[in-house]
């Protein structure tokens, strides 16, 4: 089977948001035309505590872009954002979720993040997302959302090191870029891994 993941397509990453990617609202339209043909679409949400270590302003003295140790783990601290049931967590209003066969939360634990939608970034834990494609019989997975150097590419990276044959949809993602060149390297070390790089109107085309 054939599936797509939306990755992160919320409020909070869109232009406006507390922790908006440029044009982050640009990949809902190709989202929702491969969603509306593709055999089995999941999609993820960041679903952080308020409490959550990522968080700058939950460690005074900090500020946003600064990296601290969390729980033996370098990690970048972010403004708060995608707080569990706030606004800033909720879905793109114009992302269709029609298609969406299921959803998988993940950054739940305030002592590790979890950029990839399998794992946290410890890999202590998994979210449930591969047992639930495996369980489908998945073999190739496409992936879009947001953003390309951080929750896109480490959710593209785990699906390769569990052995899915991986699809960026490279008009789907946008990204952070803290730095300007990162989402470019971040494609180039998926299409070096074997990632396949492809527009969303070469995949209606030819999946």
């Amino acid at each position: 089977m054939n599936a797509l993941l939306l990755t992160d397509i919320q409020n909070d990453f869109c232009p406006g948001g507390a922790l908006a990617v440029a044009e982050g609202d640009r990949v809902v339209a190709p989202a929702n035309r491969l969603a509306a043909v593709w055999e089995l679409v999941v999609a993820t949400q960041d679903w952080h505590p308020a409490n959550h270590g990522s968080f700058a302003a939950n460690h005074p003295g900090h500020r946003p872009g600064e990296i601290v140790d969390l729980d033996g783990i370098d990690q970048i601290l972010w403004p708060v954002h995608c707080v569990q049931d706030s606004p800033g967590a909720a879905f793109h209003p114009g992302l269709d979720l029609g298609p969406v066969a299921a959803v998988f939360h993940k950054g739940t634990d305030p002592l590790v993040d979890s950029y990839s939608a399998f794992f946290d970034n410890g890999h202590r834990r998994a979210t449930g997302l591969g047992d639930y494609l495996r369980d489908r019989r998945v073999r190739k997975l496409a992936i879009c959302g947001l953003a390309t150097d951080y929750c896109v590419k480490y959710t593209a990276l785990d699906a390769l090191a569990l052995g899915f044959a991986v699809t960026l949809v490279t008009d789907a993602c946008r990204g952070v870029d803290l730095r300007p060149e990162d989402s470019a390297q971040a494609l180039a070390e998926l299409a070096a891994k074997g990632a396949r790089l492809a527009t969303s109107a070469e995949l209606l085309a030819r999946p």
